[in-house]
């Protein structure tokens, strides 16, 4: 514990000394996320809480027409939202869920049936562009099932009816639409990674299958809605069911590795008692540890990662996304009784 508030501690300073977006992923907000999970009272005082200047730098953020930033998870409106649902019941998490909600719909675009959120192509980094940009986007991390699973938790939440009403009716929108992006039962997976797009998706947690199936799990039960819960579990059976070397599986990390899969796997089983998914998390395990390296890496784990030049390498990476300290967590998830409350900033509980 000690370790963890010395990191804690240098990541604070960190926010003094250096510019930071609000991303949730790469910015302050994901720095007062940390803190308010390790050392968060709901009944300080606001002179004692440390997060308050935060709650008013984002409300001033979101408090603004018409929004033309990101929507996402990793970057935008969502991962504000995962924030303002960590802070919750303060009066200052409700006033930014509400302001998330508002910026979300009045983002949505009517699809027929159903609704979405359009990605910008300017919200990628050039290098990264594919030539045909994505339209609609369906991965966790920068697309719209991100937008279902904190809609689901906004909707539950002890908020005011309209912003409930607001959210509830956007996450249905959401829903239809999503489910209608499904390729033909003789595709590999369920979805492609944009509604652009035919080709099927790896499995992943930020695009693919295992990512789609339990946020839209985590949406249905928040919410009650049976009907949804069983498609979710149906994806998930479809993907566990996939072939390794049809996976796209590369490495070991939680964002688009065997890590990932696992931990996503045993989530599913934990909340279904469905034995498939226990018998697809442990074989991810296994491959999870037969990544791991004697030598090279950060803890014997490397990630296959774009350098500076764009070309795809294995690097040292000891970061929670993508490298050794994410497939830590997930260890330790499988392993002992703790709750995994991390996997909240993925939307998987």
């Amino acid at each position: 514990m000690e370790a963890a508030e010395r990191a804690l501690t240098r990541a604070i300073d960190t926010l003094s000394r250096q510019s930071m977006g609000p991303s949730l992923f790469v910015g302050f907000t994901g720095v007062a996320w940390v803190n308010q999970l390790l050392t968060g009272d709901p009944s300080a005082r606001r002179q004692d809480d440390a997060n308050a200047p935060i709650d008013e730098a984002l409300e001033i953020y979101l408090d603004r027409s018409p929004w033309t930033d990101p929507y996402d998870l990793v970057e935008g409106l969502v991962g504000i939202g995962v924030y303002g649902l960590e802070r919750m019941p303060r009066p200052s998490a409700k006033r930014l869920l509400a302001l998330v909600v508002r910026r979300l719909g009045e983002t949505a675009r009517r699809r027929a049936p159903g609704l979405a959120w359009w990605s910008d192509p300017e919200w990628v980094p050039r290098k990264l562009r594919k030539k045909s940009p994505a339209d609609y986007d369906l991965g966790v991390a920068h697309g719209v099932p991100g937008v279902i699973a904190v809609l689901g938790k906004i909707a539950a939440s002890d908020l005011d009816a309209r912003t409930r009403t607001r959210a509830r009716a956007l996450l249905d929108g959401a829903v239809e639409w999503l489910l209608l992006r499904e390729l033909p039962r003789s595709s590999p997976s369920c979805f492609a990674m944009s509604a652009g797009e035919t080709t099927p998706a790896r499995s992943a947690w930020c695009y693919g299958d295992p990512g789609i199936a339990a946020t839209l799990l985590v949406a249905a039960r928040a919410v009650g809605e049976r009907a949804w819960e069983r498609n979710a579990v149906r994806i998930a059976m479809r993907a566990a069911a996939r072939a390794e070397s049809d996976s796209g599986v590369r490495d070991a990390g939680l964002c688009h590795g065997s890590a990932g899969l696992a931990h996503i796997y045993h989530r599913l089983y934990r909340w279904t008692d469905e034995e498939r998914f226990a018998r697809a998390s442990r074989a991810w395990f296994a491959r999870t540890l037969a990544e791991r390296r004697s030598r090279g890496g950060f803890a014997g784990f490397a990630a296959r990662a774009p350098d500076r030049s764009g070309k795809v390498t294995w690097q040292a990476d000891p970061g929670f996304v993508t490298g050794a300290v994410g497939v830590t967590l997930a260890l330790v998830a499988a392993t002992t009784g703790m709750d995994p409350v991390w996997d909240r900033a993925l939307l998987l509980s």
